[in-house]
């Protein structure tokens, strides 16, 4: 016989009934009701989209968010920031540095720019400090509460680099609970995963929490160049990272210190000559992934540093919200590779050197290096808490790097010796106000406007003192500003509950 489910007024009348014979309570009885009827509605996904924790369905934003089960299943298979390629509607994630530099595109639309000092159009905010510089997008991805994609502009709140859209991290924080966890993974290739954190009270008001995470993978690319043949010679890597916070909790006042650092010792991507079949999109015959002919595979190597803290202060007012959050951020990285992907393509006195796979026009050895980079942030801002139709939220931001990039190039012919160098210098100095204005016209119907002022400063120089085709010394100086007024309106508005 069919079971037929119960209505919940049936329950009630059942409930009532025999409660007169055995006490049951009738709130008992809703209550479970209740609880069911909340499991089968949908999650509320908060986000921070507008520096405000909001319903992900209210903010009149194109945002997704990742976290919970989705977020831990999509890392877990130990790679670089690049796992949510593909992951979020409309974000792809790729690099030609391998796990140092990934490039962001949001609806399509990015910079396929590979100089170290290369802005993109897509941001990267972790724990609210922007990571301008291309190097510190590719700090890695562990004990991370929530991921956020905003899709189109976003000058008005996030200022600088925003035209197509921004992706935000939040990492777990501290908490008066004693909590944590540990993860470790073994994969082909000698491939090692593991990250865990743990943290707790330290005082009624004090807490912390220790993250940590190390990955490692044995160099896998066989090189088949005539000359140079050596069994694993590319594609391993080590990374190390930790993070480190500090949370104070007052009656009135908050403040989280955060200390984070990475250390990688790895190869560069293998780059690959002659792969595809002219005029078809197809791999040539035999091409195979862990195999590559390079006459400079030995001296490839790639080691990136970074480290950086941030302190956010937050005073909580009768009717507002005071927020202070400074950050320092600073890299360094050395990255050489055989980047022809072939051998040959040079002569040794006169005489052509066999090259391969198929035509090598000249050869190509070279590395880009950062020695210093600094980045200092400092943001100031109010935000209401009304509980009227009106909420507001104004601040300022400065920005401030200094940047040194270094370019060398190697004569392969010539066992690798340096046969070009350039240095450049890059100095940016930013500030913006910014505002923004909610207004419920009525319960169903909000409206949103926020307009940014930002004024960008940047000196630039580059002296090259050794050329591979000759033409002695150059040395270029470049000084440019600018500043912008950028603005948003929109309305949201509820078609039912």
């Amino acid at each position: 016989m069919k079971a037929m489910k119960r209505s919940t007024l049936a329950t009630l009348i059942n409930a009532t009934l025999f409660s007169a014979v055995a006490g049951t309570s009738i709130s008992a009885v809703a209550a479970e009701q209740e609880t069911t009827a909340k499991k089968n509605q949908l999650e509320v996904i908060q986000v921070t989209a507008r520096k405000r924790v909001e319903n992900a369905q209210e903010v009149p934003v194109a945002v997704s968010a990742l976290q919970g089960d989705s977020l831990d299943a999509y890392s877990s298979a130990g790679m670089d920031i690049r796992f949510m390629n593909a992951k979020i509607p409309s974000l792809s994630i790729e690099s030609s540095f391998g796990r140092s530099f990934p490039r962001f595109y949001v609806r399509g639309l990015g910079n396929t720019d590979f100089d170290l000092n290369a802005s993109q159009p897509v941001s990267l905010v972790v724990d609210e400090i922007v990571q301008e510089n291309a190097i510190l997008k590719g700090f890695p991805v562990f004990d991370v509460a929530r991921v956020e994609v905003l899709r189109g502009p976003q000058g008005t709140l996030f200022g600088r680099n925003t035209p197509a859209g921004l992706v935000k991290f939040d990492t777990v924080k501290p908490s008066q609970e004693f909590e944590g966890y540990g993860a470790v993974s073994y994969g082909s290739r000698g491939a090692v995963d593991f990250e865990g954190a743990v943290g707790g009270s330290l005082t009624d008001r004090l807490s912390t929490r220790v993250s940590v995470l190390w990955q490692d993978k044995d160099d896998y690319i066989d090189n088949r160049a005539p000359g140079f043949e050596q069994k694993d010679a590319l594609g391993g890597y080590t990374e190390q990272a930790a993070r480190i916070q500090f949370l104070y909790e007052g009656d009135d006042f908050t403040g989280l210190f955060n200390y984070h650092v990475r250390d990688l010792d790895g190869s560069p991507i293998a780059f690959r000559a002659n792969t595809i079949k002219p005029g078809t999109n197809d791999l040539v015959d035999g091409f195979e992934n862990d195999v590559v002919y390079h006459d400079a595979a030995s001296r490839a190597t790639q080691q990136v540093e970074s480290q950086g803290a941030s302190l956010k202060l937050e005073w909580d007012l009768a009717n507002h919200t005071v927020t202070s959050i400074s950050g320092w951020e600073s890299a360094e990285i050395y990255s050489r590779a055989d980047i022809d992907g072939g051998y040959g393509g040079f002569s040794i006195n006169d005489v052509p050197v066999a090259m391969g796979p198929g035509f090598i026009p000249f050869s190509s050895e070279s590395a880009d290096g950062i020695p210093d980079q600094d980045q200092y942030t400092q943001e100031l801002r109010l935000s209401s808490n009304f509980a009227g139709d009106v909420n507001y939220q104004v601040g300022v931001f400065y920005f401030d790097e200094a940047l040194t990039i270094e370019n060398f190039s190697y004569d392969t012919a010539n066992n690798g010796v340096l046969n070009g160098f350039v240095s450049q210098q890059q100095d940016t100095k930013a500030w913006a106000v910014f505002g923004s204005v909610d207004y419920t016209i009525t319960d169903d119907l909000k409206v949103t406007a926020g307009l940014r002022y930002s004024d960008d400063e940047k000196e630039f120089s580059a002296n090259r003192t050794l050329s591979p085709v000759g033409g002695g010394a150059t040395y270029i100086e470049k000084n440019v500003s600018d500043d912008h007024v950028s603005w948003d309106l929109s309305a949201n508005y509820k078609i039912n509950d």
